[in-house]
């Protein structure tokens, strides 16, 4: 799901970038405010375990890719603000030193993996926790990523409209939201199910074997 440089136009990511940058510096204050000694080798491990499943991709038609992303047991098991910053922290490593994803692309990245996967999951779990525990974690990872999915097929959808060559090619996605739609939805529909799968297992035993920590919480 990593959008590679030269996909999206300045006219998009330069925007994203600002608003990013803004959600990165208020997450900044806020996760100051809440994070301690014991909770930052906490943080790290779970940012550590976000940059490998981030690794494991599948090519997708189109010129992206499909993979577990672990935003949604990072969301749930700290804040939105939390997972959002770590995940930010390696969408850019990942750019950088493996070229998975692209700098330029990094904020549309961030938003639609990081941002919106964290909010849709941490309230997802929210709500339904309430009801049954087990479903609610199932629920945030599959719906994080699926609705992440969806966020960064509209925006690549939409770069046809953002500039055209003399020849009336796309000068960056050349593929509308009919293609980036389904492309991207579809195989998230199942590739969910994993991370609804994760999600569970990985808070589950996160909740025996670090107790303390969770009843602090």
């Amino acid at each position: 799901m990593h959008i590679p440089d030269g996909f999206i136009s300045p006219k998009v990511y330069i925007p994203l970038y600002g608003i990013s940058a803004g959600l990165w510096a208020y997450g900044l204050r806020k996760i100051k405010k809440k994070l301690n000694e014991q909770a930052i080798p906490f943080v790290a491990s779970l940012t550590a375990f976000c940059f490998v499943a981030m690794m494991i991709a599948i090519p997708l038609p189109g010129g992206t890719t499909a993979h577990v992303t672990s935003v949604a047991l990072l969301a749930v098991v700290f804040d939105i603000w939390t997972a959002f910053l770590s995940v930010s922290l390696v969408l850019f490593i990942n750019a950088v030193l493996f070229g998975n994803g692209g700098i330029t692309t990094l904020p549309v990245n961030a938003l639609g993996i990081g941002f919106i996967g964290s909010v849709v999951a941490f309230y997802t779990f929210k709500t339904l926790s309430r009801w049954k525990k087990t479903v609610a974690l199932f629920a945030a990872g599959w719906l994080s990523i699926n609705i992440s999915a969806l966020a960064i097929a509209v925006v690549l959808g939409v770069q046809p409209l953002m500039g055209r060559s003399e020849d009336g090619s796309p000068l960056f996605f050349p593929f509308g939201l009919s293609v980036t739609i389904p492309a991207l939805i579809i195989p998230h529909l199942l590739i969910g199910i994993g991370e609804g799968i994760l999600t569970v297992v990985v808070y589950k035993f996160l909740e025996r074997t670090f107790s303390e920590i969770f009843h602090e919480r």
